[in-house]
């Protein structure tokens, strides 16, 4: 979800969302409530920060970070003053402080055996549950939701409430984990529930109320919608909503009550309704869709993996406004927060493709060099300068390509 953008006059105010929860149950079709559940739908506090209109960017520099081994996402919290980087390959998560640009806190999950999948030979092979894949931040920047590639489910971070966090497992299934401060010393063991979705959960989503959370299940062909707790394990599953093969990227559009998923194993997306959580039907798009973003036009930005393009799509009516090729294998994308600029991580490339958003078609701007297969990407802003953090899944760091806004 990205921050709305309200025009007044000739300022741009950026309405920063703080969030609510995200948590679980048992996975299942289901709509039976209990007195965990928020008695009504809690609304979003908001802070608003003004932000200086610009029209164009100009690259400044960039600056490595050393991260952890095969970070899959990054992605900051609501006031983007931490970033959060999912490292698959290293089992942990990684809290970096923005301004200082250093890891604040790790957390660590011990490795328990697991099966994975190898994607080059589409065939399952021996590995570890606790893959980090994506993440989602809920409950005023104090949770983090995580994906756990071969766990086949989700797990919630508190990030602030130490209330929160057990120091023994309360079920069977729970996952420990380390909690390793900045100076790469343990500082405490908590157990985490893990909130069964699917089989490989990957990218997670939440309504603007954030009373909702959505799981994609790549090997269950299914999205999981589940409903905030107020106490343990945080959320339950509400309902399963079977889609066609492979889905991965969500959007949610909270004004129209829809939302938007790549259907990576097609050429489609799926439309669910958000009032009664099923599947409405599929929208025409082009082959192998990965990632999937929104602006505040209705507009859909979709990255085509395979084929090497970004399009952009009418949520109304379903057509293909435009697109534009990147260089090979384009993964996450990401819109600047007046919606007028668009980088993808191009992952193969070794690239980060930097667009910029037109009425009726993409500019592209500049391609920049981008090692180690590049995959996550996330944003943040001030009135001057743009810092587009980039994750190298092979390279074991993070690229912060800084750009001043004119």
């Amino acid at each position: 979800m990205f921050p709305k953008l309200k025009i007044i006059g000739s300022g741009i105010f950026l309405i920063v969302s703080l969030l609510i929860g995200c948590s679980n149950a048992p996975s299942g079709n289901t709509n039976e409530k209990t007195d965990t559940l928020p008695s009504k739908p809690q609304k979003e506090k908001a802070v608003i920060k003004p932000l200086r209109p610009y029209d164009s960017i100009l690259f400044k520099d960039k600056f490595v970070i050393d991260a952890g081994s095969g970070t899959k996402s990054v992605l900051f919290n609501a006031d983007m003053s931490r970033l959060y980087a999912m490292n698959l390959e290293g089992m942990s998560v990684y809290e970096f402080s923005r301004d200082s640009r250093k890891i604040m806190r790790e957390f660590r999950f011990k490795p328990t055996p697991g099966t994975g999948w190898n994607y080059e030979t589409d065939r399952p092979i021996s590995s570890y549950q606790e893959k980090p894949v994506e993440g989602c931040i809920s409950n005023n920047d104090s949770i983090l939701w995580v994906s756990l590639h071969n766990a086949e489910g989700i797990v919630p971070i508190h990030l602030k409430d130490a209330s929160k966090l057990s120091r023994k497992p309360v079920s069977p299934t729970d996952k420990l984990v380390f909690v390793i401060g900045a100076d790469g010393k343990k500082k405490d063991s908590v157990y985490v529930p893990l909130i069964t979705t699917g089989k490989t959960p990957k990218v997670i989503a939440r309504t603007i109320d954030s009373r909702f959370i959505l799981v994609s299940n790549w090997h269950s062909n299914s999205v999981s919608v589940l409903e905030v707790t107020s106490s343990y394990p945080f959320a339950r599953v509400v309902s399963t909503i079977e889609v066609s093969s492979i889905p991965r990227g969500i959007v949610v559009d909270d004004k129209k009550g829809k939302t938007y998923v790549t259907i990576m194993g097609s050429s489609k997306l799926a439309i669910i309704n958000n009032q009664q959580w099923t599947l409405e039907g599929y929208m025409e798009a082009e082959a192998n869709p990965r990632h999937v973003v929104m602006d505040d036009q209705s507009r859909i930005f979709v990255s085509y993996n395979k084929i090497g393009k970004v399009g952009c799509i009418d949520a109304t009516t379903g057509n293909t406004l435009f697109s534009a090729s990147t260089p090979n294998q384009p993964r996450t994308i990401v819109l600047s927060k007046n919606f007028r600029f668009l980088f993808a991580t191009c992952y193969t490339a070794n690239k980060l493709a930097v667009l910029k958003v037109g009425d009726a078609d993409f500019e592209p701007l500049e391609t920049m060099e981008a090692p180690g297969h590049p995959v996550g990407v996330d944003i943040y802003e001030n009135d001057d300068i743009m810092e587009v953090w980039v994750c190298a899944y092979e390279g074991g760091n993070i690229t912060v390509y800084t750009y001043q806004k004119k």
